[in-house]
């Protein structure tokens, strides 16, 4: 991370992305990969996701980056109720 505000803002910009991105696909591809049974892999992919974005989001809030912080914390919500979801099944 940068002290320059608009590299850590263009940072955490292209982190956002990507983790939006990642999750998407996560998402889209959930339901296939438990029915190829391998859930357990998707899990993985799914904890990865939200340690990933967790310390992402507390770098946002170092930075006192608060949309940021907001935006982290919901795509960190949506993975935790996959998460839940997976431990159903």
């Amino acid at each position: 991370m940068s002290d320059d505000p608009r590299a850590t803002f263009e940072w955490l910009s292209s982190e956002y992305a990507q983790a939006v991105q990642a999750l998407t696909a996560i998402e889209n591809q959930a339901s296939t990969i438990v029915a190829f049974g391998a859930s357990e892999d998707l899990r993985t992919y799914v904890d990865q996701f939200i340690a990933m974005a967790t310390h992402t989001r507390g770098l946002a809030e170092e930075q006192n980056e608060t949309h940021f912080v907001e935006w982290f914390d919901e795509l960190i919500q949506k993975a935790e109720a996959l998460r839940t979801e997976l431990v159903r099944e």
